[in-house]
This record gives structure tokens, C-alpha cells and sequence, in this order.
């Protein structure tokens, strides 16, 4: 199959080299041209995942219309809020019939829209794939054992990812709740963001455990409410992906939040991270989404509280701690 990979950051370059070595004609679509010169060079992303080699004849280009042309299957690897703005600079014809997989987590700020919704309303006749579970690039790239979702409404096409990605160290399995797959994907950021905070504040393993538990309870809670599957947040695009997002050396946004724990500010934390954190703006939509449908969020109220509000770590915590009596 021929495939384009918009986006070279780390997800987009590992996925692609999976491609590449499944035996696909793959080309990855990426904006910086100096670093895509780099890459096709050296065959290594120095910025994003610079301990993978990469296959000599997987090529990076900033043509995004030679990156499109001919091609059935793109994969989306670009961060939740620039995928609406590219998808609307493509021509006509790449944006028809196509089937999009997206490996994003996020929800977009101001409309609220999942990346489903983005994709459907900025595409003609595109059927819809999102892939996700517990992941990171870093892991994949190296070959580790990874298990993960291929989530479509069409099972068919679910199958037909799945045998896109599918080999001997990384396991697809179909799903076809795809809202609940997306909005696990997105609202664990949330959680995993809390949690490096709550580590770099020194609350220690009972604090991560309850938040890691109660934080699956609340992205339930919200999920349900717009349809999703309740099966979904226990398995690999749930509890899984939230897991090891909130315990990885590897998650951008675990290690952000632990910055910010450690005192440092939010804009700051964002920097030496050096890639995108999206647990920051989901933090904002998931915030604004609770608020519209009153649906009880308390650990995404207090990480709104803290990114948004600068409101003190100690104090949103015994916020939390001193809410009502509750049976779980």
C-alpha cells in the first residue's frame, strides 16, 4: 500500500518506519525543510527520536502535495489543534474518498470537536480511522512489544488497518467504538499531567494510584454521557494508554506536569519538554466540556485550576481532598 504520513514528529516517525517495514510505500510529510534534509541524510530524526535508525529508503519531504498523490491511506500524526488548518490548505482531490487514521490525542479548544469531527467536516466522502492504546514512539521505534486499537465504525476498514500496522512486535486489535477510543486517547493526557505533577511535587505512589483510579472514573463519567462504550475505558485505549502515559519516563506529559510540580511554570515546563503537550489544552476543552454537560469532573477542575488559573498545587489538592463524603 502506498501511505502518507503527515507529520514527522516522534509517533508520525515511528509509525512510519512500522510502515516502511511492513513493506509499504510510505513518505512522510513534515514543514521544517532543513530538518527533513537532515533526516533523509542521516536516516535518524535527531529531534524527536534520536535513538532509532531509520530505513535508508524511508524518505521525508515538504511537498505535501507529492506526499498525497496517488495515495488511499494518510495517517494524521499532526497535534490536535494545527489538523484542522491542514486539512483545509489541501487540494480538493487529496481530501476525497481517502481513508484517514489518525494517531492524535486531543480535543480541539473553542469548538470542542473530537479529531473525528474535524475530519468529517473538513473531508468529502473519507472514512475515519483512529489508532491508539499504550504507546510510545520511542518503545516502537526499538521494536518493543506494543498492543494497540484500530477503531473505525466500518470494521472492515478497522481489519484493514490492522493489517496495515500488524506484525511481530507490534499487535492491532479492531474496535469499533471510536468515540470512546478517541476520547480515552485525549482525556488520559489530563490524568497523566496530574500525575507527573503530583510526582514532581513529592505526594508519592497512594496519590498517583487514587488519581490513576478516580481518573478513569471521571473519563467514564464523560465519555458515557456522549456515547461511548463503558468496555472501552478498560482496555488498551483506556486503562491501558492511561497507565502508561501517568508512569513512563517516556510521556511528554507526565514529565510536563512534573516540571510544573517541581515549581516550575506552565510556559516553562511546555519549553523543556520541547514537543507538544497536548494534556495542556485538553485540559481546557475537557474543562469546558464538563461545564456545558454539568457533569462532575473534580480532577480536571483542579487541573484547570492549576494550568489555567495558577492556582497553587497544595491548594487544589486539599480542594480535592476535602470534597464531599462520597461512596465510590
Amino acid at each position: 500500500m502506498k501511505v502518507c504520513v503527515l507529520g514527522g514528529g516522534s509517533w508520525g516517525t515511528a509509525l512510519a518506519k512500522v510502515l516502511n517495514e511492513n513493506g509499504h510505500d510510505v513518505l512522510v510529510w513534515m514543514r521544517n525543510e532543513e530538518r527533513c534534509l537532515e533526516i533523509n541524510e542521516n536516516h535518524v530524526n535527531r529531534k524527536y527520536l534520536p535513538n532509532v535508525k531509520l530505513p535508508n529508503d524511508l524518505m521525508f519531504s515538504t511537498d505535501i502535495d507529492e506526499c498525497l498523490k496517488n495515495v488511499k491511506y494518510v495517517l494524521l500524526a499532526i497535534p490536535t489543534q494545527n489538523i484542522r488548518k491542514v486539512l483545509k490548505s489541501l487540494k480538493d482531490e487529496y481530501k476525497e474518498s481517502k481513508i484517514f487514521i489518525n494517531v492524535a490525542k486531543g480535543i480541539e479548544i473553542g469548538t470542542d470537536c473530537l479529531i473525528s469531527e474535524i475530519v468529517e467536516e473538513e473531508t468529502n466522502n473519507s472514512t475515519y480511522v483512529v489508532l491508539s492504546g499504550p504507546s510510545h514512539a520511542e518503545e516502537v521505534g526499538m521494536k518493543l512489544p506494543t498492543v494497540i486499537t484500530s477503531a473505525c465504525l466500518d470494521n472492515k476498514i478497522a481489519k484493514k488497518v490492522q493489517d496495515l500496522f500488524m506484525n511481530d512486535y507490534l499487535r492491532v486489535y479492531t474496535n469499533d467504538d471510536v468515540r470512546g477510543v478517541e476520547l480515552g486517547g485525549a482525556l488520559k493526557n489530563i490524568i497523566a499531567l496530574g500525575a507527573g505533577i503530583s510526582d514532581g511535587v513529592g505526594f508519592g505512589d497512594n496519590a498517583k494510584a487514587a488519581l490513576i483510579t478516580r481518573g478513569i472514573t471521571e473519563i467514564t463519567r464523560l465519555g458515557l454521557r456522549l456515547g461511548a462504550k463503558e468496555t472501552t475505558f478498560a482496555g488498551l485505549s483506556g486503562m491501558g494508554d492511561l497507565i502508561v502515559t501517568c508512569t513512563s519516563m517516556h510521556s511528554r506529559n507526565r514529565n510536563c506536569g512534573y516540571l510544573i510540580g517541581q515549581g516550575k511554570t506552565k510556559e516553562d515546563a511546555i519549553a523543556e519538554v520541547g514537543m507538544v503537550v497536548e494534556g495542556i489544552t485538553t485540559t481546557i476543552a475537557a474543562h469546558e466540556i464538563s461545564k456545558k454537560l454539568n457533569i462532575e469532573m473534580p480532577i480536571v477542575d483542579a487541573m484547570y485550576d492549576i494550568v489555567e488559573n495558577g492556582v497553587n498545587v497544595n491548594e487544589a489538592v486539599r480542594k480535592l481532598m476535602n470534597r464531599d463524603k462520597k461512596g465510590e
